[in-house]
């Protein structure tokens, strides 16, 4: 698939451009070591990893809960609707700092076209008016002109 939009790739592009978005549903991290298992679940996970002490996947709540994994820890999505470009510097440190200011865990995924912020469930609301509002403020500095 190819696209005609061109990656933005500068920090204040990106923050002003981010347009941030809560997708439905809620999402657990999980692991394994079984190969057998983190084929099936490969299928439904939203992403997967391969890392030293096993395989990560994102898998909806629900799905999760039904092949026995630990859903005490559910995550939101937030969607950053700006092309960013993988050789982009600063928008995973703008929305980090950004939520940190507000006490907000949050798990980044970058994909080939958007940045994914996850958050606990309890903090979406927060996370997305915070996210906006960095958003916000970047455009009105004038960032992304």
């Amino acid at each position: 698939m190819t696209t005609t939009q061109q990656p933005v790739r500068d920090t204040q592009s990106m923050v002003s451009g981010m347009r941030p978005k809560l997708v439905e549903g809620e999402f657990i991290f999980c692991t394994m070591r079984d190969e057998h298992l983190a084929e099936r679940i490969g299928d439904i996970a939203m992403a997967r990893f391969r890392e030293d002490e096993g395989i990560s996947f994102i898998i909806e709540r629900n799905q999760a809960a039904e092949m026995g994994f630990d859903c005490s820890l559910p995550m939101r999505r937030i969607i950053l609707e700006v092309f960013s470009s993988l050789e982009g510097i600063g928008l995973t440190a703008a929305v980090a700092t950004a939520l940190t200011a507000h006490q907000i865990p949050c798990n980044m995924v970058a994909a080939y076209h958007h940045d994914h912020v996850f958050v606990p469930a309890d903090m979406a609301g927060t996370a997305i008016d915070v996210l906006r509002e960095l958003q916000q403020s970047a455009t009105s500095a004038g960032f992304g002109r």
